[in-house]
């Protein structure tokens, strides 16, 4: 590979954006980070992924909700890459805004630039999930990226590591909430682990690819194991789906945003999301290692 290729990264200051940057960066590629906040990319993120500012060879500070921001973000760029989307409430802001216009907007130029693939990160076991507002967000940017003409890559990733660091928090507090008994399974991914799977997905055919992690667990192991990394006895309180149903229409009244990524949440607890298994990280020891940091801070 000619190692003058550019791929532009957006959503390069999150967890999966960070590790795909290094990735793309150790294979010869040269990076335009699309970031909202350049100074976040410094320091290292919240779930260990690596601060990337020294990796990138351009950042363009742009906001895909704000198309005049981000106006010729694909000029000369050979892949786009796109790990963006909304994964914390917003007073202003939908899943639709983002995921499905946000990503729009970067394909339009993408298909003006004539680039010559786009990789896009969705959500595995969508099928099942139809309805939730994030997911429908993702696939209707799919069905736009399959329509473009271009020659496109989905990754299909079933939960990060990241993910499974919220439980680790609410451990650490002490306390848990579950939705259900936690008896469905999911082999999530470390961000490098899956960082690879993006950047092989840069040649061949167009496909979807479904990826999970090595280790398959229950939710409720994984809860049990984030407790034991931080020292303490497992205090889960499990919550019945009906009454998990029942707050979210409630939150739904006050704030719908909100509402909407909870669903998404609430309703992947309903069944198994197990994915074929790439990579070698474990996810004990990045427990492990988010308890040592920690102690540290």
């Amino acid at each position: 590979m000619s190692a003058a290729k550019r791929v532009l990264i957006a959503g390069a200051s999150g967890y999966l954006g960070r590790y795909a940057v290094s990735e793309f960066s150790k294979r010869g590629y040269r990076i335009r980070a699309l970031v909202r906040n350049p100074e976040k990319i410094k320091t290292a993120g919240p779930h260990g992924e690596p601060a990337i500012y020294d990796l990138v060879d351009e950042i363009v500070i742009g906001d895909v909700t704000d198309p005049a921001t981000i106006e010729g973000v694909c000029n000369g760029v050979d892949i786009v890459f796109s790990a963006l989307g909304l994964t914390a409430p917003d007073p202003k802001l939908t899943s639709y805004d983002v995921d499905h216009l946000g990503n729009g907007r970067i394909l339009e130029q993408a298909i003006g630039q004539k680039v010559s693939r786009f990789i896009y990160v969705s959500v595995f076991n969508q099928d099942k999930m139809p309805e939730i507002p994030t997911i429908k967000a993702h696939e209707r940017f799919v069905a736009d990226l399959k329509a473009s003409g271009l020659s496109w890559a989905v990754i299909r990733p079933n939960g990060y590591f990241s993910d499974m660091g919220r439980f680790f928090s609410m451990a650490r507090s002490g306390h848990l909430f579950m939705v259900g008994e936690g008896e469905k399974k999911i082999n999530p991914i470390h961000g490098a682990d899956l960082a690879v799977v993006c950047a092989d997905a840069a040649d061949g055919e167009c496909r979807e690819i479904p990826v999970g992690g090595p280790d398959i667990y229950t939710f409720r192991a994984v809860m049990e194991m984030a407790f034991h990394a931080c020292g303490k006895s497992p205090w889960i309180t499990s919550m019945p789906m009906w009454l998990a149903e029942g707050s979210l229409m409630v939150t739904g009244l006050f704030n719908r945003n909100l509402a909407d990524l909870l669903s998404f949440a609430v309703e992947a607890l309903k069944f198994d999301h197990v994915a074929p298994a790439y990579g070698s990280h474990h996810l004990k020891d990045f427990f492990a290692g988010l308890a040592s940091a920690g102690k540290h801070d």
